[in-house]
C-alpha cells in the first residue's frame, strides 16, 4: 500500500478546513498541525477536527505552540524596523515546522489553505518565499479558487458555520504588511534574526 501520508496546517478560519475537505477526498491521509494563538481559536479548530473526521482518514490533531519560535523572529523584526515582514516569516516558520513533523511522521506533502492573492502572504511572490522553507510538496488545493467558491464548500461540509464565530484577530499582523517580497531580502533579513 502507499504512503498516502500529508502534514496539514489547520487553523480556525475558512479555507484551511476547506483545503483538508478536499484532500481527504482524494484519498490521502492527512495529519492536521495547529499552531495555537488562543484557546478561542483552538476551541474552534478541535470542532472543526471533529467535523473533518467524518469525511476521511484524519489523524489525531497536534497542537503546536505558536509562541515557541514565531514570537522572537517577530520581536527581532520589530528591532530590525522590518515589521512588514511579518506575516511572511510567520507563515514561512509554520511550513518550516510543518516540514519537520512531515519528516517524522513519514508524510509526503505539506497540504495549506492558501488561496492566491487573498491576503500578505497569499501573493505570488511572498508564496514562492513561503515554499522556500520546505523540501516537502507543497499542495494548496483553494490556490485557483475565490472566497464565494470556497465559502460555499465550507458551508456544504459544515465548516463554516465554525470558522465564522468570532474570534480575537491577529496581535502581530502589520499595519502595512509586504506584499511583494524578494527572495533576496528575505534571506538578507532571515540572517540578521
Amino acid at each position: 500500500m502507499p504512503n498516502r501520508k500529508v502534514i496539514a496546517l489547520l487553523s480556525s478560519g475558512i479555507d484551511s478546513p476547506v483545503a483538508i475537505y478536499l484532500m481527504l477526498r482524494k484519498g490521502l491521509n492527512v495529519v492536521p498541525i495547529h499552531f495555537r494563538q488562543d484557546s478561542i481559536k483552538e476551541e474552534k479548530v478541535r470542532e472543526l477536527w471533529g467535523v473533518l473526521r467524518e469525511y476521511g482518514k484524519l489523524g489525531e490533531l497536534i497542537t503546536i505552540d505558536f509562541s515557541e519560535e514565531h514570537i522572537q523572529v517577530f520581536k527581532r523584526l520589530k528591532e530590525l524596523g522590518k515589521e512588514r515582514w511579518t506575516c511572511v516569516f510567520c507563515k514561512w516558520l509554520m511550513i518550516k515546522r510543518a516540514c519537520r513533523l512531515g519528516h517524522e511522521v513519514g508524510a509526503k506533502a505539506i497540504v495549506t489553505g492558501d488561496s492566491l492573492g487573498q491576503v500578505a502572504s497569499q501573493t505570488l511572490d511572498n508564496l514562492m518565499i513561503i515554499t522556500s522553507a520546505s523540501d516537502l510538496p507543497v499542495l494548496r488545493p483553494l490556490i485557483g479558487m475565490d472566497k464565494e467558491e470556497i465559502v460555499k464548500i465550507a458551508k456544504e461540509i459544515g465548516t463554516f458555520k465554525i470558522s465564522s464565530r468570532e474570534e480575537p484577530s491577529c496581535p502581530f499582523t502589520p499595519r502595512y504588511p509586504i506584499v511583494r517580497g524578494s527572495l533576496r531580502e528575505f534571506e538578507r533579513i532571515k540572517s540578521l534574526l
